[in-house]
């Protein structure tokens, strides 16, 4: 999963547009956002309830929707490490998330707190071995020696430094020393860093500081940026205004396999869906299994041809990362109407290896 563009982090969804996740979604595709990063964990225990209901799904689905990356992160505290990484494996398995970032801190200073992110981190890579995994933390890790920095970075994709400019007014500078000093370091990681949008202890960024720190990343070749965090920059208008402003052009995002096997349905051809299938994948369906390219090209044959002909089939939605996928779908043909396309893929390489279909045909 690449991440490439600008991004918000949100802490309290309630306190971002009231908890309204249609606005959120609308202010960052206005804004150009490729992603957002929710918090879903502190510690031990799920974030972002409200009386006992998770506000995260409701969000990531209409982010989605929107072709906004939902990231989610979580503080950690480093006490108890395998609860810390068994909550977070199972909101990112329940949320269906793009990635994951660990928030370490002041916490992971405390000695002998690289046992504990050596134990995070092993149990989070078991369950999730090719999964997205960032590492936020300071930004010079000269000034913080004591933070396990190889034991989670030898396991993290990306690393996404800090970068607040307090009190400051020189953030390419200090982004600038913040890359060099990671760089330096072993492990080495991609960076995408986190700046300032917020105003504490009476010292607020102002907005040629916010365009040179985007500017400097840009130069730097960084694929991406934060900020922290949403409510607060949405009460400062200039320093929303300046990151909304700011032209960061975006690769055209590589389609999902969902969305690659509706568009492959909808072009009729039997080689084109059979296409996105390895040599050895299994098609299931309630009354049948098959296996190999040859049995499968011919039930899509059959499904052209006899049961939904000149269909027009529509992607109602989809969850899952990494390997898996589980997708709901619409048909309409001449021959009858599938209101409920309920599929389930395993991936191999991209590819689907194994394929449960389950529809029913309603006649016209």
């Amino acid at each position: 999963m690449t991440v490439s563009g600008k991004g918000y982090y949100l802490w309290k969804i309630l306190n971002c547009e009231g908890g309204n996740v249609e606005s959120i979604a609308r202010l960052a595709q206005e804004a150009q956002l490729s992603h957002l990063l929710l918090k879903i964990a502190d510690g031990v225990n799920p974030y972002n309830y409200d009386r006992n209901v998770d506000l995260l799904p409701p969000l990531v689905q209409t982010l989605r929707k929107k072709g906004i990356q939902a990231w989610g992160w979580h503080y950690v505290y480093g006490d108890n490490p395998l609860s810390e990484a068994r909550i977070a494996i199972q909101r990112i398995e329940d949320l269906g998330l793009d990635g994951y970032v660990i928030d370490a801190e002041e916490q992971y200073k405390q000695p002998g707190k690289d046992t504990a992110a050596k134990r995070f981190m092993r149990e989070l890579r078991v369950s999730l071995p090719d999964f997205p995994i960032a590492l936020s933390s300071y930004r010079y890790p000269s000034y913080h020696p004591q933070l396990p920095w190889s034991q989670f970075l030898e396991k993290c994709d990306i690393n996404m430094p800090q970068v607040y400019w307090m009190f400051a007014n020189n953030p390419g500078a200090q982004l600038n020393r913040c890359v060099r000093e990671f760089k330096g370091m072993s492990p080495a990681r991609p960076i995408i860093p986190t700046g300032a949008a917020f105003s504490e202890h009476g010292w607020t960024p102002q907005p040629n500081e916010i365009t040179e720190f985007l500017r400097t990343a840009q130069e730097l070749n960084l694929t991406a940026v934060n900020f922290w965090e949403w409510s607060t920059a949405r009460s400062i208008p200039t320093v929303w205004k300046a990151i909304k402003d700011f032209e960061w052009p975006l690769p055209c995002p590589e389609k999902d396999i969902t969305e690659k096997y509706i568009d492959a349905l909808n072009s009729s051809s039997p080689e084109a869906v059979t296409a996105l299938y390895t040599p050895a994948a299994v098609h299931i369906t309630y009354s049948r299994t098959v296996q190999g390219p040859e049995a499968i090209k011919a039930w899509y044959q059959n499904l052209f041809t006899q049961l939904l002909p000149q269909a027009k089939y529509t992607l109602t939605g989809f969850t899952g990362t990494g390997n898996s996928r589980h997708l709901t779908w619409t048909a309409t043909s001449p021959n009858g109407t599938v209101e409920n396309g309920n599929d389930t893929f395993g991936l191999i390489e991209a590819k689907i290896a194994y394929h449960y279909t389950f529809f029913t045909i309603s006649p016209i």
